[in-house]
């Protein structure tokens, strides 16, 4: 049964199992994530992750609805998050909310995350008094790097930890149910933590967290170039991947592959053309040629002699001849004794490569 709200709200302190929360972006990964994670997160990092832009800045509505839609279908235990891309919340309150419950009507998720603190706290509250469910996101915020100057840790000095402290306290009062804590200094993550009532969770924050969230694609090994110091590889798929595809290239050149086993046969020659007495179809056997040459023909048709033409002057009778008759050939002897297919000759024109 798929997580709730509720759900994730109670995981709250230090009693409670931690969330395990990775971003998903495609319907085959979140299926295998699905069974071991509590929330799923559609998050905006699937522009640079699947589509290859420089930051996150590149994520739009129709991006972000077609993940959406593909990860919720996908999955069957996880909450599913989506991110609201730059653009979509900052202009006013009602425009956030427009844009967010397009979200949530066209992907069937349960949830949308914006970033900011103390400034977005009275738009966070609007979307959860009309019925939106809001996570947060402080700390470092990606949809603000060109402000910050770069992907940079927040928090690690006195104004920057009060702020962060207070952004926290701030999104909690205004309604969010879980804030995500990115890119903070490890004890300012703890405090976080203590300051709030709902569940934080962290990205290169603390394991004092109420959960842990990752980029998949980062966390299985499939990103290249320099990973942030936070980033935990559980596996090196980029490697296997690699060798898989260099091992292909191989086959296929070496014409090793495909071998008999990835092909397909031809069909039995002496299988009938189409199935007889088929649920649903007529019996087109029944119906046979002569059976010799010395069979007798069919009688000539008759002429119709009282047939009446009308003309100018009035009418006349005149005789015209029928319809001729269809008279049976002589039988071949390949042909003797073979019942009639009357769509052979169709099939035949039409036949085609067996179906995959």
């Amino acid at each position: 049964m798929r997580k709730t709200i509720p759900d994730i709200m109670a995981r709250k302190g230090a009693g409670s199992a931690p969330l395990v929360c990775l971003t998903a972006y495609t319907a085959p990964v979140a299926e295998l994530l699905d069974l071991y994670c509590d929330v799923l997160l559609v998050g905006d990092s699937v522009a640079m992750v699947l589509y290859g832009e420089p930051s996150t800045l590149q994520a739009d509505m129709d991006m972000m609805i077609r993940h959406g839609r593909s990860v919720q279908r996908a999955s069957k235990n996880a909450l599913v998050v989506v991110d609201m891309p730059f653009g979509s919340y900052q202009d006013s309150k009602e425009s956030a909310c427009r844009n967010a419950t397009r979200i949530l009507s066209e992907t069937g998720a349960s949830s949308v995350k914006l970033e900011g603190g103390a400034e977005m706290a009275e738009t966070i509250h609007y979307l959860v008094e009309r019925g939106v469910p809001v996570m947060g996101h402080i700390g470092l915020q990606p949809q603000s790097v060109n402000s910050l100057g770069g992907y940079k840790a927040q928090g690690r000095d006195e104004i920057s930890a009060q702020k962060i402290i207070e952004d926290a306290k701030a999104v909690a009062k205004a309604g969010a149910y879980a804030i995500v804590l990115e890119g903070v200094a490890e004890k300012i993550a703890g405090d976080v933590v203590n300051a709030v009532t709902c569940p934080v969770i962290g990205i290169g924050a603390s394991a004092a967290c109420d959960g842990q969230i990752l980029v998949v694609d980062d966390m299985l090994g499939l990103t290249s170039g320099k990973k942030a110091k936070f980033v935990k590889e559980y596996a090196s798929l980029s490697v296997s991947i690699e060798q898989a595809v260099k091992s292909y290239a191989a086959d296929v050149r070496s014409r090793v592959f495909p071998s008999s086993a990835h092909v397909y046969g031809l069909q039995d020659s002496k299988a009938p053309i189409m199935p007889t007495n088929a649920p649903g179809t007529l019996d087109i056997t029944a119906v046979s040629a002569p059976k010799s040459s010395t069979e007798e023909p069919l009688a000539p048709a008759p002429m119709i002699k009282d047939d009446v033409t009308p003309t100018m002057q009035g009418t006349a009778k005149t005789a015209r001849p029928a319809m001729p008759s269809l008279q049976a050939r002589p039988a071949s002897p390949a042909q003797e004794n073979k019942p009639i297919n009357v769509f052979e000759g169709v099939l035949r024109a039409t036949k085609r490569p067996t179906d995959y």
